[in-house]
């Protein structure tokens, strides 16, 4: 076995800080009546500002201090999001106390080697605004404690893992405060410590549980673990560090919410084809700015391209202090047929790309698409419909694409045979076509197909009565 343990030491931060930086110094505070500082930000300890602080005295070092109350639930909602964005590595992810526990035994062969897939685990969680400190080990446990005490550390070696083990300080193990204060005073300080001691020794004065976890770290006692099981739907809201005044200040918080809903798809095997971001004012109702795509994609770039396109072309009422992004509904995207010049889309996905985007810059009636209507009459054959929608089955013998918006009556040789900048060859087949006389919109024509000499194809048809006359209705492509 071998697993990734992911320790988030500044989560109770991030949370508030992933939609950007923050201007003034900020920290985390808990919610005792003589508050103290759970965690600050690099700013607030540059004046001086240290973890354990009372909150009275951090004021008095800086006087433009921005406050948090620590957020247990937001904390473990960011948790839960992140262990759903990290499936898409493993699918055996599990939560621990401000970690992930990825077991990546079975999936490690599919990112190449060990350094490609942390390399990837790294770039990925930093690219959402959080930092995590990674470790490996044959145990989750041990990955747990590694990333806690030694970041970075790799033991692959089973037969090593006590030995690598021993330095870690008892306080990044999960014992009690006072049960690592009894060992301090035993002279017990550091896990090679504990290990050194008598095991009967240990379980009458720890319990058979401290043992037992022991035993679970270093691989001699089986250590399952349940893996998160993510939602059917995504939502995941992202508070700004300071009011935002125009949509140009969106872009960034908005690529980290939907690099989370792409890594979501990406483990799901699935796409979303409807997202809704809510933009949250601090007195204005929330706008709600939606997307309805042509086919489900992951793809967070061009995502973000239809965000951007929608929010230049939307109003303010007033600055905008969180973003909510949210899929009520996934769907899944089979294996595909990319494009080799463009890897990230198959072709059809390129054609349904650019229809979105030109909807997201110019407006959704602005870009329609052509359906067929069960209909004789060429005129009212078609209609507009949404880019990709399904219309009537209609088979008709070949027509052209492109109708002229009224006939244009041709000229004729001396013989009666219709011209058009020369003469025109007419193919064997014909349409005739009767119909409208009930609704006042009767035609009665002969349809074919003519050819000049430069082999341009032109739909022309003849009136069956009056005068019998030639005209140009369409052009073949």
């Amino acid at each position: 076995m071998l697993w990734i343990g992911l320790h988030l030491p500044r989560l109770p931060l991030e949370i508030f800080t992933r939609g950007g930086p923050a201007a003034e110094p900020l920290v985390v505070c808990d919610a005792a009546r003589d508050p103290c500082i759970v965690i600050a930000s690099e700013a607030a300890q540059r004046r001086g500002i240290r973890t354990g602080m009372k909150l009275s005295a951090a004021h008095a070092l800086a006087n433009n201090l921005c406050v948090r109350t620590r957020d247990a639930a937001a904390e473990h909602a960011a948790l839960t999001r992140l262990a759903a964005w990290a499936g898409q590595f493993t699918p055996a992810v599990s939560l621990a106390p401000e970690a992930l526990l990825l077991d990546i035994e079975g999936s490690l062969a599919l990112f190449g080697d060990l350094a490609a897939l942390l390399g990837r685990v790294h770039e990925g969680i930093e690219a959402l605004g959080y930092r995590a400190q990674p470790a490996v080990a044959p145990t989750p446990l041990a990955a747990e404690w590694l990333a806690r005490a030694q970041p970075g550390a790799v033991i692959a070696d089973a037969t090593k893992l006590a030995s690598r083990l021993a330095p870690l300080p008892l306080g990044g193990t999960g014992l009690a405060p006072a049960t690592i204060a009894l060992l301090d005073n035993m002279g017990v300080r550091t896990l090679g410590d504990l290990l050194r001691l008598p095991r009967a020794g240990l379980a009458r004065r720890l319990g058979a549980e401290t043992v037992h976890r022991l035993d679970r770290a270093l691989g001699r006692a089986p250590d399952p673990r349940e893996p998160y099981v993510p939602p059917e739907t995504f939502e995941a809201r992202l508070p700004l560090p300071g009011a935002v005044e125009n949509t140009e200040g969106l872009s960034f918080p908005l690529k980290r919410l939907l690099l989370e809903l792409c890594g979501f798809l990406t483990a799901r095997g699935a796409g979303a084809q409807a997202i809704a971001l809510a933009l949250h004012h601090p007195r204005a109702a929330v706008t709600e700015v939606r997307l309805a795509l042509t086919a489900p994609t992951r793809d967070a770039r061009h995502l973000g391209e239809l965000y951007r396109e929608r929010l230049a072309r939307s109003a303010l009422p007033e600055p905008v202090e969180a973003l909510t992004l949210r899929v009520p509904q996934i769907f899944s995207l089979h294996a595909r047929n990319l494009d080799f010049f463009n890897p990230r889309h198959t072709p059809a996905e390129a054609g349904a790309a650019l229809i979105e985007r030109l909807r997201a810059r110019l407006g959704r009636e602005a870009v329609q698409g052509l359906s067929p209507v069960a209909e004789h009459r060429p005129e009212r054959a078609w209609r507009y419909a949404a880019p990709g929608a399904a219309g009537a089955e209609a088979r008709f013998p070949p027509r052209p694409l492109w109708l002229l918006p009224e006939p244009v009556a041709l000229e004729v040789s001396n013989d009666g045979a219709p011209q058009l900048d020369g003469p025109l060859a007419l193919l064997p087949e014909r349409e005739r076509i009767e119909s409208g006389w009930w609704d006042g919109g009767e035609i009665a024509r002969d349809y074919c197909i003519a050819r000049n000499d430069r082999g341009a194809q032109f739909w022309i048809f003849r009136e069956l009565a009056g005068e019998r006359r030639w005209w140009l209705h369409g052009v073949f492509g």
